[in-house]
């Protein structure tokens, strides 16, 4: 027994490192989106800012491991066995939890998934035992230390709005007092602004990060909480003389430090004091172990009231845990996902939009916007009017000439952003209040945005789409955490170790998909960032061949569900139209590539040929069209077939079968045109699509004669009808791609057009 509470201590450990890295990869957000996102200085130097800060905050880290121990559940009701129990499904459930957030790079909280997870891990055990023993289950609230779970739940969730009001509010004025010029105002507002914010910094840093250190007296950090007042005054002095001295010998944009020093505030009280999230767990199941050990009772009768302690963790295990967070930092591609979608969210430039928009988010544009017009009719012009300077850029922030990657948004509101955040985690530091870093860091940094005008007309809805569909996945984040912890508490609870290998080789599988499933997202991403970068005029020719390789691709995969959906629905094959479907995701996923690339595509075409420009707008909206036809040609034969309506008869499905060859050979016969670019053959295809017409109008007439003489019902006639006018309009379109191609080739050179034919 002894060695599988051992195997169960290191598998704990074991979680605690991957738990680590997923952690790291989700709440680098947190310190890293404001330095990113303004491009305050090169990447690598901003890493290394932030690896400081880590290292620091990791030996600060007093390792008072409380939520861990007891601030979810009172230690003294349970025993050795069931404590592990729940320590374990906490930390199988985190790690797949985190990384599953990770690889779709929405930002969550580590402290309310920890939190939940104990929460639903000792709720299940705890409701198995008290049914063991025949109790009753109001008992439960003696197990459950409620009213803590109660303070940091309602704590956390208070705080969301309380971090977006906040930034939105002192972005405003930052703005007002500095406007997008903001370098015009520094020589006398500057160090006075950069003094103020350095001064929270540090307060924060006092407050939140040597809190609890192994190194600083208790009389210390009382000392800092009965002289705060003191110290920010002495702070603000200092900090301003600094500011201004470095403003005017060394001209330096002291915003800068400002921004690079925040980074380093956060990240050291990340580190500090989010650790316990990952590593808390483990230890506090390792000392239990180490407790039990040391008894000699059985682990089902030794009581685990030693859990309400308080010990203080091993700086080497501290300094181990920083050091791979600094690696995680480094090297891990789903950190910077995570951090994009902050910053995108954020970005004071229209782009490239990767949240579609609802009816909530549609309402609070509409609404908020109604409410802005009637607040502005209340307002002095003269004030209006002057305001509103303050709110138009001259340019892109941090655009330079040439620069083809400019910053997300300017100095002065990632300074906010950092400040902002500082402030209220200090603040609520100070008052004994629980909250989560990443929804203050995250809800800052989308009030300022908004302040900042960020969210024009064009915009809102997605970005507000965007923080909706985070703030919900916060949400399933709590439920998740719960459910999934409870579950599996109860799976190990009553199988034991058949459970526990069964739920490792769960998070491998899962955990090794999701790696697949990150990196072919990534790939595709870097494809499309790739093309957006790139400066260089397109030529015509250059045009041809990137459009007519993708028509190529589009009539393949068109043939692909021509047969398999028209094949399903004569054998009533469900796995043939289940391959059909797959294949016109792909190919709207290609349309939708396509629809990305179309405005940087026309905007760099060479000036002097409008015909190519036109053809890339032109493709992609004959690749729209055909793609309807196919679809509805699908959805037809799914409906049917899943209906379990009657089938065709013979003699319609032999009709059918010859129309679906010869339309497949006619869109093979433009594909293979397409290929070589001899455009000139357009009268074959034409001639070719004026033969198809005829024998669906023959095809027309026969099963309206059909319907005549009552052959066919209603149904059935139904479901003909669409197919053949739907690979009517699909003829049609593949035949205009010819004529387009045709049209373009008269404004190529003959000489390009021997480079396109060599291909």
């Amino acid at each position: 027994m002894p060695e599988y509470y051992l195997v169960i201590v290191v598998l704990l450990f074991a979680l605690a490192i991957s738990d680590l890295i997923v952690g790291v990869s989700n709440d680098a957000v947190n310190f890293l989106n404001s330095a990113i996102g303004s491009k305050v200085a090169p990447r690598h130097i901003i890493m290394i800012v932030a690896s400081l800060g880590i290292f620091v905050g990791a030996t600060f880290s007093s390792g008072m491991m409380e939520v861990a121990r007891k601030g979810i559940f009172n230690p003294e009701y349970f025993v050795f066995a069931e404590v592990m129990v729940i320590f374990l499904a906490v930390m199988l459930t985190d790690i797949i939890l985190l990384d599953l957030f990770n690889t779709f790079g929405m930002p969550t909280s580590t402290t309310v998934s920890i939190v939940f997870e104990l929460l639903g891990a000792a709720v299940a055990v705890s409701l198995l035992k008290i049914a063991a023993a025949g109790g009753d289950f109001s008992e439960l609230s003696e197990h459950i230390n409620s009213s803590s779970a109660l303070a940091i739940i309602s704590g956390i969730f208070i705080s969301v709005g309380i971090a977006f009001v906040v930034g939105t509010f002192l972005q405003y004025l930052s703005r007002l007092l500095f406007t997008f010029q903001y370098e015009r105002r520094m020589d006398w507002v500057g160090s006075l602004w950069a003094g103020l914010a350095l001064t929270f910094l540090t307060y924060f840093l006092l407050i939140k990060g040597i809190k609890g250190a192994s190194f600083v007296s208790e009389a210390f950090v009382d000392w800092v909480k009965n002289n705060t007042l003191l110290l920010i005054l002495i702070s603000f002095a200092l900090w301003s003389v600094l500011m201004q001295a470095f403003m005017m010998i060394f001209k330096i944009n002291i915003l800068r430090i400002v921004v690079l020093f925040g980074t380093f505030s956060l990240a050291m009280a990340f580190a500090g004091n989010d650790l316990v999230n990952f590593i808390g767990v483990p230890i506090a199941g390792f000392e239990s172990f180490n407790a039990w050990s040391a008894s000699g009772v059985g682990a089902e009768d030794f009581n685990m009231e030693v859990l309400g302690r308080p010990v203080r963790t091993k700086t080497l295990l501290l300094l181990l845990a920083g050091l791979i967070m600094i690696l995680t930092l480094w090297f891990s591609r789903k950190a910077q996902s995570v951090t994009e979608t902050e910053v995108n969210l954020g970005r004071q430039d229209e782009g490239s939009e990767r949240f579609l928009p609802n009816a909530l988010s549609r309402g609070i544009v509409r609404y908020t916007r109604q409410v802005g017009m009637g607040v502005q009719k209340l307002l002095p012009e003269a004030w209006l009017e002057k305001a509103e300077e303050s709110f138009q850029p001259a340019e892109q922030p941090g655009k330079k000439e040439g620069d083809k990657d400019p910053a997300a948004f300017d100095l002065v509101r990632a300074s906010v952003n950092l400040t902002v955040a500082s402030m209220l985690i200090a603040f609520a530091t100070s008052l004994k209040l629980p909250l989560s870093t990443t929804y203050v860091s995250f809800m800052v940094a989308m009030g300022t945005s908004l302040a900042d005008r960020a969210w024009g007309r064009d915009s809102a809805v997605y970005r507000v789409a965007g923080v909706l569909n985070v703030i919900a996945g916060w949400f399933l984040t709590a439920f998740i955490a719960f459910s999934a912890s409870a579950l599996f508490a109860w799976a190990i609870y009553s199988f034991g170790g058949w459970a526990v290998g069964g739920l490792v080789l769960l998070a491998v599988f899962l955990i090794s998909r999701t790696f697949l499933l990150h990196r072919r997202r990534e790939k595709e991403k870097a494809e499309e960032e790739s093309f957006e970068r790139q400066a260089q005029v397109i030529p015509a020719v250059q045009v041809l061949r990137e459009t007519s390789s993708g028509i190529k691709e589009t009539l393949s995969g068109l043939r692909t569900v021509l047969h398999d959906s028209l094949f399903g629905l004569l054998q009533e094959d469900e796995l043939l139209l289940e391959r059909a479907e797959k294949a016109i995701h792909r190919l709207e996923k290609n349309n939708k590539g396509l629809r990305k690339k179309l405005f940087s595509a026309i905007r760099r075409i060479e000036e002097d040929n409008a015909e190519a420009s036109r053809a890339y707008l032109l493709v992609y909206d004959l690749e729209q069209d055909i793609l309807q036809s196919v679809k509805l040609i699908f959805d037809a034969c799914q409906e049917h077939v899943e209906n379990v309506h009657k089938p065709l008869d013979d003699e319609q499905g032999e009709l059918l079968y010859r129309m679906q060859e010869e339309v497949s050979d006619y869109l093979q016969n433009i594909e293979e045109l397409m290929g070589n670019g001899a455009y000139q053959g357009i009268d074959m295809v034409l001639e070719e699509k004026r033969n198809l017409f005829l024998q669906l109008e023959k095809l027309i007439a026969h099963q309206v004669e059909g319907v005549k003489s009552r052959k066919y019902g209603r149904r059935n006639s139904m479901l003909y009808f669409s197919l053949l006018l739907e690979l009517k309009d699909l003829i049609a379109v593949a035949a205009r791609f010819v004529k387009l191609y045709y049209r373009v080739q008269q404004s190529v050179t003959e000489e390009e057009m021997s480079l396109m034919a060599g291909k």
